[in-house]
């Protein structure tokens, strides 16, 4: 495994393990046992979804949603700037949601070995995908008319981290099976179909800096970027990727192995000679 690819399975491990050391904390906080250096730290504030849901709030009153802290607009806009430069990079190498997926997708990879995250076909699979967007509409429309996290009731991610605290809806607990389940089959399915701070993200691969390019003249057609991809994105076709689904995740480039020929799919600001500017 390239380099860079080590680097980020211990980027995704240790934000895992800070987001389940905050959630321990929640309990350990009220016992009066804080864990020190994260004792005021929540799922709350460390989410830079926060930062979205609360603007209509902010502009509006000049307040925060309720549950929301300063926190997740300076995080929300570090990740913007960041995305604005090289993509979801959150989604692929930061939220610990993904990578939990990602985990699950390894006992599918064992069960169905090839078939792994093929079940849907693409037809039908690429018009699946807008519907986290349908998600994110719901999720700020409602949030700004009732000033409550409305998507704290059905979020999986926030189950995972307190399902313990007797804090989480049930509607919570039944999307984070549902989640569960379908990793089985397909790789990030709340990414993919339902995830709204991926579909606020995903929008940064149609303007970012540093986009995936694929050199065509080198280009060997063997498909196996296509195949690596956790997305599903058909790589193998574009000049330039510029799919809403991107995470960048460097999972099919030529620097992690998935394309045998060197620097022929790489994110780099240069075009390559006669590709899709």
């Amino acid at each position: 495994m390239a380099k860079k690819m080590k680097v980020r399975r211990i980027i995704q491990i240790v934000f895992f393990t800070v987001a389940a050391l905050i959630a321990i904390n929640h309990g350990l906080a009220e016992a009066g046992k804080p864990i020190p250096f994260i004792a005021e730290a929540s799922l709350h504030a460390v989410c830079p979804f926060g930062g979205v849901v609360s603007i209509y709030n902010l502009i509006a009153t000049g307040t925060f949603v309720k549950k929301i802290h300063e926190s997740s607009v300076v995080l929300m806009l570090i990740v913007f700037v960041s995305a604005l430069l090289l993509g979801p990079i959150f989604c692929g190498w930061i939220c610990p949601f993904g990578t939990f997926q990602e985990w699950i997708s390894k006992l599918g990879r064992k069960i169905f070995k090839k078939k792994y995250n093929t079940f849907i076909p693409y037809r039908f699979d690429k018009y699946l995908r807008f519907l986290r967007y349908g998600v994110l509409v719901w999720v700020l429309i409602m949030t700004a008319w009732s000033g409550k996290i409305i998507f704290a009731d059905y979020d999986p991610y926030y189950a995972l981290f307190q399902f313990w605290t007797g804090e989480v809806a049930i509607t919570a607990f039944v999307a984070l099976f549902a989640v569960v389940l379908l990793s089985l089959f397909v790789e990030r399915p709340f990414c993919k179909y339902a995830c709204p701070y991926g579909a606020v993200l995903g929008l940064f691969n149609f303007i970012r800096i540093i986009p995936l390019r694929r050199n065509v003249s080198t280009c060997i057609s063997c498909s196996k970027c296509d195949k690596a991809c956790s997305m599903n994105i058909p790589v193998s076709t574009s000049g330039k990727v510029m799919n809403h689904q991107c995470i960048s995740c460097y999972e099919c480039t030529s620097e992690d192995g998935a394309c045998p020929v060197p620097d022929t799919l790489t994110f780099t600001t240069k075009p390559y000679e006669g590709a899709q500017k």
